[in-house]
């Protein structure tokens, strides 16, 4: 095991994981006098809320994304390193990567994030793949491309009925957005661009375990959204659980729509599922754990303290989607945060500051978010928008709600050319209905998911 060589005395600071808190956890450290390490499996920053238009090629990659290494070249007490975590060594203060190299830290933060949750059953992750990564966002653009293009040579009016079927499992915010903008590609976008098949008959379902879509919003502005969606063409179906998943398809606990009312199940064939119902901690939680003796929640998530750091080890924090953190305002009794990006920026800079506290000899804060609200885009002219401010929630939906979720979105992207970049492709798509970045890859998958 080689150490990754450090010849400076100042402190040294390990950040994992560079997305929105890992990211503006560095960030807050700018211009001190430590060394900042962030290690990241990945060679760039992804604006994840915007995953899903790479995912429904209304976006190419590098819209959306920034390299780390790229980010940090005017902070020169930042080292960036590509590599993933594979242990941490509490008592030695090492993170342990693939591959044997240590990283000795004399302060940790921890924002590895979190992946999919399909509740026990993993084994529909191949049938049913999530949306996290810009990987995931390729595979499912794949899936969507080529299941028009299997419809429009099959014969089998059953089988094209399965490839056109498009399935979104989850009535999150991810759920939601997706939905909505399959409906936009298959009533919009590629009519008049195929001979045997209408892409306006697909048909789009969106499955909810709950009672509503969009949970976290107020009920009124959640019947707002699944009325825009229905407005869209998309099929929505609350109290629907998924109790199967494989090649042909999926089940459904509950009578089908219109179908026999005393039934207790019912199938959806299909081609093209996506996964949006789940969200677990990353694995390195568990092994952080394990590690500093600390509990989990449910999801996988590390319980921390009110200063966000992991009970008996003040040199560590975790922030993000990783960790079960609650929202400390005196006076008041404190409140789980939310996993959303603005939680995980405020939980970053918090950390980060924190870390410069100790290092002071001062005490550390306990964390206090601020709730700014929420937002989700249905889809074209389509949004709702929950705000919190001094006076009381505002909250609206509809045209003037979408104009608000597409500024504040590019408001928050990284880069001046990557705003300008989406402000032009959405410019562009909106009065053409075009999208441009309907490029398959993986062609021996493609060619097998023809076939079959």
């Amino acid at each position: 095991m080689s150490s990754i060589p450090n010849t400076a005395i100042r402190p040294r600071v390990v950040i994992v994981g560079c997305g929105f808190g890992g990211l503006e956890a560095a960030r807050a450290l700018r211009g001190s006098a430590i060394d900042v390490t962030v290690v990241d499996k990945t060679n760039h920053h992804l604006f994840q809320p915007l995953l899903y238009q790479v995912a429904t090629a209304g976006l190419s990659a590098p819209a959306i994304a920034a390299p780390v290494r790229h980010l940090f070249r005017k902070q020169p007490n930042v080292t960036t390193l590509l590599g993933e975590v594979e242990r941490i060594d509490v008592a030695e203060r090492q993170v342990l990567l693939q591959g044997g190299d240590a990283l000795p830290y004399d302060h940790l933060i921890v924002a590895a994030g979190a992946t999919h949750s399909y509740f026990g059953r993993d084994d529909w992750a191949a049938f049913a793949p999530g949306l996290k990564t810009l990987d995931d966002a390729f595979e499912i653009r794949r899936r969507i491309l080529l299941a028009f293009e299997a419809a429009e040579r099959e014969n089998d009016p059953a089988r094209r009925a399965a490839w056109l079927n498009f399935v979104v499992v989850g009535g999150g915010p991810t759920g939601v957005e997706m939905a909505g903008t399959l409906a936009e590609i298959a009533r919009h976008t590629l009519p008049g661009e195929f001979r045997h098949i209408d892409p306006a008959s697909a048909k789009i379902i969106l499955l909810e375990g709950g009672t509503r879509v969009l949970q976290a919003m107020p009920e009124a502005l959640s019947q707002r959204a699944k009325e825009q969606l229905e407005k869209l063409g998309v099929e929505v179906r609350v109290d629907a659980r998924v109790t199967a998943i494989d090649a042909t398809g999926l089940t459904v606990a509950g009578p089908a729509p219109g179908g026999d009312p005393a039934a207790t199940s019912y199938t959806i064939p299909s081609q093209c599922i996506v996964w949006g119902a789940g969200v677990a901690a990353s694995p390195l939680g568990r092994l952080l754990a394990e590690a500093t003796g600390s509990t989990t929640d449910r999801a996988g998530r590390l319980v921390v303290e009110p200063d966000l750091s992991i009970p008996g080890h003040p040199e560590i924090s975790v922030v993000g989607d990783l960790a079960a953190a609650k929202s400390h305002v005196p006076g008041q009794e404190p409140t789980p945060v939310p996993g959303v990006s603005p939680g995980a920026k405020q939980m970053g800079r918090a950390a980060a500051a924190n870390v410069l506290r100790r290092l002071a000899g001062q005490p550390s804060q306990p964390f206090r978010y601020r709730d700014y609200g929420n937002l989700a885009t249905i889809g074209r002219n389509a949004a709702v928008v929950d705000l919190a401010s001094p006076m009381g929630p505002v909250r609206f939906s509809g045209y003037f709600a979408w104009l608000f979720w597409l500024f504040a979105h590019v408001y928050f992207l990284i880069g001046f050319r990557n705003r300008l970049v989406v402000l032009m492709d959405w410019g562009w798509a909106y009065w053409s209905f075009a999208r441009y970045a309907r490029v398959v890859t993986g062609i021996e998958g493609a060619k097998k998911q023809l076939q079959e």
